[in-house]
């Protein structure tokens, strides 16, 4: 099962979500990215927020659509997302996605990308990724990942989350590695290119964020 978490960021940083509707698929709105659900003409399985983003018109119309609807009070400590994400957890899909994560507000999109980073959700199997009209990121611990050519998404980074990333080894990129360690703040790993159909990011010890963008 594949979960698509689609958040009230703003609406030209979102793809077109069908491009994402194959497969057994549960949308999940959170806060007025419920009301983008349902413009883009699908159904969410699930809402979440306060809903300070929506009028009265939107609201009444969520609430005529959408069964499971979780409603909380403007003043608590989690965001709408990270409400959402934890349910989303608790149901052990396969892989979560989640859009209107990015643009706009600065904190809300700092905040967003410290939800890849919950220590609950760095010890599951679930791959989580934010994806935008622009860019795609996930997180990768240590060990071997192939990395597939994606014509649409030519350059990739590698960001340190932790305070060190051992042992990156990089195969089939335009800038290759070889056990080499990077400490957080670096920008050597930014930027980097594949120059065959699939490449290898290897490495021993950390965490790496991993970015795929388009110009």
């Amino acid at each position: 099962m594949e979960l698509n978490l689609v958040a009230g960021g703003p609406e030209r940083y979102i793809p077109y979500l069908k491009t994402y509707n194959s497969g057994e698929v549960k949308w999940i709105g959170v806060d007025r990215g419920v009301y983008t659900i349902l413009q883009q003409g699908m159904k969410p399985h699930a809402a979440f927020g306060d809903f300070d983003s929506v009028n009265e018109e939107e609201w009444t119309f969520i609430q005529s659509q959408v069964q499971k609807v979780n409603r909380y009070q403007p003043e608590k400590d989690e965001t709408d997302l990270e409400l959402a994400l934890n349910w989303a957890i608790e149901q052990n899909p396969e892989k979560i996605n989640i859009f209107g994560a990015t643009g706009g507000r600065l904190d809300h999109f700092m905040g967003n990308l410290q939800l890849l980073m919950k220590p609950g959700l760095l010890t599951t199997d679930i791959q989580v990724e934010i994806i935008d009209v622009q860019n795609q990121l996930y997180l990768v611990g240590p060990g071997a990942h192939t990395v597939l050519n994606v014509e649409d998404l030519p350059y990739i980074s590698f960001v340190p989350i932790t305070d060190i990333v051992e042992g990156i080894t990089l195969t089939g990129f335009k800038y290759p590695l070889k056990k080499r360690n990077i400490l957080r703040g670096s920008t050597l790993c930014i930027s980097n290119e594949l120059i065959q159909s699939s490449g290898t990011l290897s490495f021993s010890n950390g965490i790496l964020m991993v970015i795929r963008s388009s110009d």
